[in-house]
């Protein structure tokens, strides 16, 4: 039940992440989205922005020119054919006649009587439309009289001009009747078309909308097309990084996406016979070492037990063998276990190239591990040892013996007595509670989690910096006048694939006062490591096709 929940829950983290890297701002598809949405948006708004000019000015032209002719009709026929002196009534009356035509306007005319007086008629009553309504340029350009010239045949003409009151736009215009009379001012309101024009706006605005809308949807649409071979190049590009080297895409079409990915599978194909070469030559390799390394040991097994005789005579004070030549035999002696620790490094670095190396578990006792190699090599004059019983952990013990002869042997042999080492406890983040437990219940510890660290220090002049890289190298001399050793150049080598293999590592390094230290990390209990990696592995298969 915990692991379907861990595994819906992985799921949907992994579709959550999914969405968001197709919405994040550095996303392609993100940007062609934006990019057409702005395109689109640019192309609407100045479409509709040239559209509600032009009908914004067809409209209100029309309609002016309209009532301009009205009027001006209006003032010729009625307000010509009052009197030079009109009476107050009079004017009401015409004004009152003018306001019924076909474009329905407000008329104000101006004159004087007979007695020198300024009389006003107007069609909207006493509290209509009124002079102070009229713009004072408008009036004075109405009144002002205008010089007679060739192409100026009239002294008077007709004026108008725009105004807006309480949001909304009148239509003002002014003149004068021909050859004499009252003047007159026509107010016509521009409500109607105003309101068309903002219906035609709403209307151009929803269009845009739906312009941008539609254009971001074909936008995604388009980058989908475009991305999903992107997309399926990046998953090949990550399986061929996995070492699923038989990864190939399907190709279709002619476009540059199919020619990327002709050029993919041509690279892929490539590379996987350049792999397949490279893997067929080690594979020759190592079995060329490995049968040589096994051919070797049946003639080293000979030679072994002839120099072991050799050196039982030598060490036999009345032996048979000339004094001449017991430095020879000597010097065989030392090259044939030399030549015979090599063959069986060779074989070691063999089984690790191969994978076949297996570890024999066993629960063991840190320190007592240390003292037992120490001691069968006849180290304890030489080596300091800093480590209480007590710190169990479940490892190989021969490898782990294997790990310590290399360290302690190396520091003894290029380093300074005395060499020290030195064990602690490293524990798990969690294993706090469960640590007393491990130190006093011996093996019963060691399934709680933490490291073992084995620190090997020696009081030498240290490792040279050009060095250090490469002290786990195979066959690497720090001295290249020096080719010659006691040594294969290979025990560092195993001791780092051992430490690899149980989950561990070891790192080289200069101590701060002297010396060279050498720090060997292991898990307290590989199998437990091994079980949570395999259960990891299962969990993130399990997420992995929730996503899918």
């Amino acid at each position: 039940m915990t692991q379907e929940h861990q595994g819906g829950t992985g799921g949907w983290s992994a579709a959550r992440k999914g969405v968001w890297s197709r919405l994040r701002f550095t996303s392609l598809r993100l940007r062609l989205v934006v990019v057409f949405g702005l395109v689109a948006l640019t192309a609407a708004v100045s479409a509709s922005g040239i559209a509600y000019w032009l009908n914004r000015e067809s409209v209100l032209t029309r309609t002016q020119d309209a009532v301009l002719r009205d009027f001006e009709r209006e003032m010729q026929n009625r307000a010509g054919a009052l009197p030079e002196h009109p009476t107050q009534d009079e004017l009401q009356r015409t004004a009152s006649q003018m306001a019924t035509s076909s474009q329905r306007f407000t008329v104000l005319l101006v004159a004087e009587n007979s007695d020198g007086r300024t009389v006003y008629g107007s069609s909207g009553g006493l509290n209509g439309f009124s002079l102070k309504d009229v713009p004072v340029s408008l009036r004075d350009a109405v009144t002002e009289r205008q010089k007679i010239t060739s192409n100026n045949t009239s002294p008077h003409h007709l004026y108008w001009q725009r105004t807006v009151d309480d949001d909304t736009p009148y239509l003002v215009a002014g003149t004068r009747v021909i050859g004499g009379g009252p003047t007159g001012y026509m107010l016509k309101s521009l409500e109607p078309e105003a309101k068309d024009l903002n219906s035609l706006a709403w209307s151009l605005g929803i269009a845009t909308a739906l312009a941008l809308i539609g254009s971001a949807l074909l936008a995604h649409a388009a980058a989908t097309t475009v991305l999903k071979p992107v997309q399926r190049l990046g998953v090949a590009a990550r399986r061929l990084g996995e070492g699923k080297l038989d990864t190939r895409l399907r190709v279709s079409g002619t476009d540059e996406l199919a020619d990327l990915s002709r050029t993919f599978n041509k690279a892929a194909e490539a590379l996987e016979k350049r792999v397949a070469d490279m893997a067929a030559r080690d594979e020759a390799s190592r079995r060329f070492v490995a049968d040589m390394s096994h051919e070797l040991r049946t003639p080293l097994t000979a030679i072994t037990a002839v120099t072991e005789v050799l050196e039982e005579e030598l060490e036999f004070e009345g032996g048979g063998i000339d004094p001449m030549i017991q430095p020879a035999v000597r010097l065989v002696v030392s090259e044939t276990r030399r030549l015979n620790d090599l063959v069986e490094n060779l074989m070691e670095v063999t089984r690790f190239d191969a994978g076949t190396a297996r570890l024999v578990l066993d629960d063991v006792d840190v320190a007592d591990q240390i003292t037992a190699c120490i001691d069968a090599r006849a180290w304890l004059d030489a080596v300091e040892l800093d480590a209480e019983r007590g710190i169990h952990a479940r490892i190989d013990p021969r490898r782990l013996d294997v790990i310590l002869a290399n360290l302690i042997g190396n520091a003894l042999k290029h380093g300074g007595s005395p060499v020290r080492v030195a064990v602690r406890e490293s524990v798990a983040e969690g294993a706090e509670g469960t640590e007393g437990a491990g130190g006093a219940g011996g093996a019963e510890g060691v399934g709680d989690g933490g490291t073992v660290v084995i620190e090997v220090r020696d009081h030498g002049p240290g490792i040279p910096e050009e060095v250090l890289p490469h002290v786990f190298d195979r066959f690497y001399k720090a001295s290249a006048s020096r080719p010659r050793s006691e040594g294969s150049g290979l025990g560092l080598s195993i001791a780092l694939e051992n430490a690899h293999i149980h989950g561990g590592e070891i790192t080289a390094a200069n101590s701060p006062e002297c010396g060279a230290v050498f720090t060997l990390r292991l898990p307290r209990d590989v199998s437990a490591r091994d079980a949570s990696e395999k259960s990891g592995d299962a969990g993130g298969e399990g997420a992995k096709g929730d996503a899918r």
